[in-house]
């Protein structure tokens, strides 16, 4: 059985109208007080706020997990508070979703085949890990076992890196100070390259500001890579570029054939 909780009233008759849930309510300690897993799905700056005042609703041994984006933090409030109430806490990362949210954006093929990150720590239960990474192999994920620091470390350069790329390509290339064709000029490698910019900016915020300091070291990468091209188109050296972009051709390539080793970094 599945229940859903939602903040307000038409996002619940919503969920009913789509048969998302076998119940959506907006009381969230009905909804948990009889749950064997629960999964927090709201803003990371939020999740403490929305579980701790209804930790004594849930039986003794249940399992919370989330789906937040930065697992450093979560981790760090939540698997103490969790535990003190005789709950087990393991931190989840599903890699999969778009630039859309909301109940009306779900997709029944959501999930499968990508990647979900478990980020459990030397305190986890053992079958509450096994309990959490049997959902997501149940939805058809491949699971990424890390630890909270090392998920952070390579969530940035691959998620939250990417975010502010886009993010930044667009706050330049549309400002309007620029003639009014460039916007005309914009197509389809455009529409590509900013996809993402077009998520949630409250959402992002929070996330982007819990992964600060990873952050700012893959902006400085970035940026050192990004001077390389301008070196050399600075100094007219053809062959410089070729190699550069060569090198970020090859390295995608490899990327996008499939050819990745699935790692356990974290306790055993």
């Amino acid at each position: 059985r599945v229940e859903g909780f939602a903040r307000r009233g038409e996002t619940a008759d919503a969920a009913d109208r789509l048969g998302v849930a076998d119940r959506v309510s907006t009381e969230l300690e009905s909804v948990v007080a009889d749950a064997e897993l629960v999964i927090l799905c709201t803003p990371v700056e939020h999740m403490r706020t929305v579980l701790e005042p209804v930790l004594g609703a849930l039986r003794r041994g249940a399992i919370v997990t989330d789906v937040g984006s930065v697992k450093l933090q979560v981790v760090r409030e939540l698997e103490p508070m969790v535990s003190g109430a005789g709950l087990h806490f393991i931190g989840s990362h599903p890699m999969a979703g778009g630039e859309r949210i909301g109940v009306n954006r779900a997709r029944a093929d959501l999930f499968d085949h990508a990647v979900c990150a478990i980020t459990p720590t030397p305190q986890s239960n053992d079958p509450a890990i096994e309990r959490v990474a049997g959902f997501w192999e149940g939805l058809g994920m491949r699971l990424l076992r890390l630890t909270p620091e090392l998920h952070d470390e390579l969530v940035s350069r691959a998620s939250h890196l990417p975010h502010l790329v886009a993010s930044a390509l667009a706050g330049y290339v549309l400002d309007p100070e620029f003639p009014g064709e460039q916007r005309d000029l914009c197509a389809g490698g455009f529409r590509d390259a900013t996809r993402i910019a077009s998520g949630p900016v409250a959402m992002w915020r929070g996330i982007l500001s819990a992964n600060r300091e990873n952050l700012v070291r893959d902006i400085d990468g970035l940026t050192a890579r990004l001077n390389d091209l301008r070196a050399a188109l600075a100094d007219n050296d053809p062959q410089t570029i070729e190699e550069l972009l060569k090198q970020a051709h090859d390295r995608r390539e490899h990327w996008l054939s499939g050819d990745t080793i699935f790692r356990t970094h974290g306790p055993a």
